[in-house]
């Protein structure tokens, strides 16, 4: 099977580039309720994902910054602490499985680098659980 049949493309989740704000990348997280997004160069590459978590230490780390300060701060200067590893689009399952294990999304990337959307741990484990399922029924026939 290829892993592009669990890809969600680009154009349907929410990322952010690396230049925008702590501001902008708290607001969309918050409204659509996602504890961390994907972050893109001006290229598009992708260069990580940052997490509520990396926004909460910046603030608890920097003196007198408030809500209002974080749309002073870009992402870029925002330490990250976990890091999501990428896998091309021309990867097998077996490579996309092992980087899932550890990761709620793994990020796709086209041969050129071009971050080209995600593939969520919940789609692969969805299919694996309706493969499962099915062999189940196929057995009780």
């Amino acid at each position: 099977m290829n892993i592009a049949f669990f890809l969600t493309p680009k154009n349907e989740i929410v990322y952010e580039t690396i230049n925008a704000t702590m501001r902008q990348a708290l607001e969309k997280m918050e409204h659509h309720r996602y504890t961390a997004i994907p972050l893109i160069d001006k290229k598009g590459k992708y260069v990580g994902a940052i997490t509520e978590g990396d926004l909460l230490w910046k603030i608890k780390n920097t003196d007198d910054l408030t809500i209002d300060g974080t749309s002073k701060i870009p992402i870029e200067d925002v330490q990250r602490h976990t890091q999501s590893q990428t896998v091309s689009i021309s990867a097998n399952m077996e490579d996309l499985v092992l980087l899932a294990r550890n990761q709620n999304f793994v990020p796709v990337v086209d041969d050129q680098g071009i971050f080209i959307g995600i593939i969520k741990r919940s789609d692969i484990i969805n299919y694996c659980a309706d493969l499962l399922l099915k062999q189940k029924e196929e057995s009780l026939d």
